[in-house]
């Protein structure tokens, strides 16, 4: 096919270059929570322009290296919080002592294709969701779509308000014996609604996990968490699995290796 093997080499811009030697200043000279000096100052220490300097603290900022205090300056981040993502730390279906969840809605519609195939129930059958945002050191670290096929919860009772329909969903799946969960997590970018709910900018990188809860054989629910990227390093436990517990041939869904 006349290809040689090698790599063409690409250069490198020059924000990203100085990027690095941003962070290697940052790990030297300075520690969390100092503020780093005026971009003027920067700028002719680096020898660049201010332009590109900016763009080398947008990227540490999106990395979680960085921090802007408006009428502060520009800080250095914090180290990123483990956050427990595996039931027995994080609990089922979510609520620990350390670590706090808050709902914000809740409804009941018509399953999509995509969710009915990630329940694994017909297209149109009736799903109830349970939207929270999670809350680590007073900080909203998470968003959560919690999926749950009414079909799972029969005994659900009838309810006025929404926020007795979302404490209902949740009071009824803590009574389900859960005997397999499978874990997945990808990067992603938010999205306008999780952005405002994150306090971050829309298109700020995110961690997508998805994880499938089983009981009796079957699917029970469905949750996609969104954890900021920037700020966050999710944990899953001793055994460093990400899919803890097999779900089992019964549901079709992939178990752990």
């Amino acid at each position: 096919m006349g290809t040689t093997g090698q790599l063409t080499a690409v250069p490198e811009p020059k924000y990203w270059h100085l990027r690095t030697v941003l962070l290697r200043a940052i790990d030297t000279e300075f520690s969390t929570g100092q503020v780093l000096p005026n971009e003027r100052e920067l700028s002719a220490r680096f020898g660049v322009a201010r332009a590109t300097l900016r763009q080398a603290l947008d990227q540490l900022e999106l990395e979680g290296r960085l921090v802007r205090r408006r009428g502060i300056g520009t800080l250095v981040a914090a180290p990123r919080v483990g956050v427990p993502v595996n039931r027995h730390e994080e609990g089922w279906p979510g609520t620990t002592r350390s670590q706090s969840w808050r709902t914000v809605d809740c409804t009941t519609a018509p399953a999509t294709p995509q969710l009915a195939k990630g329940l694994g129930i017909a297209e149109g059958a009736t799903v109830h969701t349970v939207r929270r945002v999670r809350i680590v050191q007073g900080q909203n670290m998470a968003t959560e779509s919690l999926h749950v096929p009414a079909a799972a919860l029969p005994h659900l009772p009838g309810f006025r308000a929404e926020s007795d329909r979302a404490r209902s969903v949740l009071r009824q799946l803590e009574r389900l014996e859960v005997d397999g969960e499978s874990r997945s997590v990808e990067l992603g970018v938010a999205e306008a609604q999780q952005a405002a709910l994150l306090e971050r900018p829309p298109g700020s990188p995110v961690l997508v996990m998805t994880t499938q809860y089983a009981a009796a054989g079957r699917l029970v629910a469905l949750a996609v968490s969104t954890y900021r990227a920037d700020t966050c390093k999710l944990t899953f436990g001793e055994t460093g699995l990400v899919e803890v517990t097999p779900v089992g041939a019964a549901t079709g869904v992939r178990t752990a290796s």
